[in-house]
């Protein structure tokens, strides 16, 4: 952690609405005039998409699990630890990004499920921000969590990020459900045992918890809107938390537990901006000391 360079990772499953969540965020870094280095974390995967299926091919041809984007293995998490502890001491570091669709890989000359070249963070950035798999990733070998000031979960349940994914890849990736549904059972492991252990690490959860019926996630003609849902918000440490001022702010909000703040779903991007801009501010004031 650092006072100087502070880092902020958003963390989630695939299909969980880390990029959603991304842009509450990025509404109040513009309105607080917080210039924050973006990165986002499939830039560290290891393989680009083509290597990738042949790795699983190989793998399947051996009856062996293909390897996961979810895993440790599949993924340059060195390489954003050391990102995260470089920033904080010194403000600075690389990143890229990797291609998903077709037209930001043609917009930058390169195939799809591409990387573009490693390049220098932008000089003078207030605060990193990540979104990603592995914002708070700890095993054996890395405490990538350690360097994190603010770590922040996105967490649907289970069905519901199913459905978010399914929605995700097949409209917008040209993924065939069958395919999307492979991809899921190839990497329940590392679900299990690399991402789900970082939500009891995150200073805050936000959970999208569905009021319709999701029981078969692969037939749902489409995602649960917000009004078809309720967010279940979780505080690592609930007393430096104001509920009376929240439940205030947030029509229609309760609490279900000591720590844990329920809202409609309506109101998820008003609860982060009120939840989440005092930390970013004080984040930014121990910047100034």
């Amino acid at each position: 952690m650092s006072a100087r360079h502070p880092v902020i990772a958003v963390t989630g499953s695939s299909g969980s609405g880390t990029s959603t969540v991304s842009k509450s965020f990025n509404w109040i870094f513009r309105r607080e005039h917080i210039n924050a280095a973006a990165v986002q974390g499939d830039a560290f995967h290891r393989y680009d998409r083509a290597t990738m299926l042949q790795l699983i091919e190989e793998a399947e041809r051996n009856q062996r699990r293909g390897p996961s984007h979810f895993g440790v293995e599949a993924n340059h998490l060195d390489r954003l630890q050391a990102l995260f502890a470089e920033y904080g001491e010194h403000g600075t570091g690389e990143r890229r990004q990797y291609l998903h669709e077709e037209a930001e890989a043609l917009a930058a000359g390169l195939p799809a499920g591409s990387f573009t070249p490693w390049e220098p963070l932008p000089e003078g950035t207030d605060l990193l921000y990540y979104e990603g798999l592995h914002g708070g990733v700890v095993t054996a070998d890395l405490d990538i969590a350690q360097h994190v000031d603010l770590l922040v979960g996105v967490v649907p349940t289970i069905n519901l990020e199913w459905i978010q994914k399914i929605h995700r890849d097949t409209h917008m990736r040209g993924y065939s459900v069958e395919a999307v549904q492979d991809t899921i059972l190839r990497r329940m492991d590392d679900y299990v045992n690399v991402i789900v252990p970082q939500f009891s690490r995150t200073h805050i959860n936000f959970q999208r918890v569905p009021v319709v019926d999701t029981s078969n996630p692969f037939i749902a003609r489409e995602v649960p809107s917000a009004d078809e849902t309720l967010v279940v918000i979780r505080f690592r440490d609930p007393r430096s938390v104001d509920f009376p001022y929240l439940l205030t702010m947030l029509d229609g909000a309760w609490m279900s537990r000591a720590n844990t703040l329920v809202v409609p779903g309506g109101k998820l991007d008003l609860a982060i901006q009120i939840i989440l801009t005092p930390h970013i501010l004080s984040l930014m004031e121990r910047r100034g000391t």
